[in-house]
C-alpha cells in the first residue's frame, strides 16, 4: 500500500517551482545498508563502480518502478544499454506483467521476474516515490536473497521501508509526486551520464 501524496504545492511562479526543484536536488540524502548517512558523491562513485563491474562480468542491471517511476526505470535502462553499454532489463513487458499480475497478484509482478533472472553479479535499481509499493519491496527483498546489490530512489517519508532495503539509498525530501519524480529522473540521468564518462576512461 502506498502513502497518499499531498496535493501539488502552490508556487508563486515557474521560477519558484524550478528553484524548489533545485533545492530538493541539492538536499538529496544518501544512506547505506545500515541506515547511516553518507556523502552522495562517494555513494555515486560506488554505484558507478558496481555498474561497470556488472558490465565487465557480463551480468545485468535490473530496474523496477510503477507508473512514472516505471518511466524513469525504462529511460534509465535505455541509457545504460546505449551509453555504457551494459545489459539492462525492466519487467514491463505487457503480456508477462499482466499474466503474473492476473495469476499471482500485482504484489508479485516484479518479484517473479527477480526470482527468474537475478543472479549474483547483477544489480537492482528500484524507483518508488513513496517507497511503500509492495511489488517494489518484494522485488528488493528477492534481490537481496540472491545476493544482488540494491540501489533505491525514494521520497515522501524519510523512514519509508524501501529506503531500509537498499545498499545505496537516495532520498528526496518531498511528498509531491511531480517533485520527487523529476528529482529521481535527474538523479538517474546523473548516474548514467557519469557512468558513461567513467566507461570511456
Amino acid at each position: 500500500m502506498t502513502t497518499p501524496a499531498e496535493k501539488p504545492a502552490p508556487h508563486e511562479s515557474a521560477m519558484h517551482y524550478l528553484t524548489r526543484l533545485a533545492e530538493l536536488l541539492a538536499s538529496v540524502e544518501f544512506t547505506d545498508a545500515q541506515g547511516h548517512r553518507g556523502d552522495v558523491n562517494a555513494a555515486y562513485e560506488q554505484v558507478i563502480a558496481t555498474i561497470l563491474a556488472v558490465r565487465d562480468a557480463g551480468r545485468q542491471v535490473l530496474l523496477v518502478g510503477n507508473g512514472g517511476s516505471a518511466s524513469i526505470a525504462g529511460h534509465t535502462k535505455m541509457d545504460l544499454c546505449n551509453q555504457i553499454p551494459v545489459r539492462a532489463t525492466t519487467f514491463d513487458d505487457a503480456p508477462l506483467l499482466t499474466s503474473i499480475s492476473n495469476d499471482h497478484g500485482y504484489a508479485c509482478a516484479f518479484e517473479r521476474g527477480i526470482e527468474l533472472w537475478a543472479v549474483p553479479g547483477d544489480c537492482l535499481i528500484a524507483v518508488s516515490s513513496s517507497g511503500r509499493s509492495e511489488n517494489i519491496l518484494r522485488a528488493a527483498r528477492a534481490a537481496k536473497q540472491r545476493q544482488v546489490p540494491v540501489v533505491t530512489f525514494t521520497g515522501f517519508d524519510p523512514d519509508n521501508p524501501l529506503r531500509q532495503l537498499g545498499d545505496w539509498n537516495f532520498y528526496v525530501a518531498s511528498r509531491h509526486y511531480g517533485e520527487v519524480e523529476v528529482a529521481h529522473h535527474s538523479l538517474a540521468h546523473c548516474l548514467t551520464d557519469m557512468a558513461a564518462a567513467a566507461a570511456r576512461r
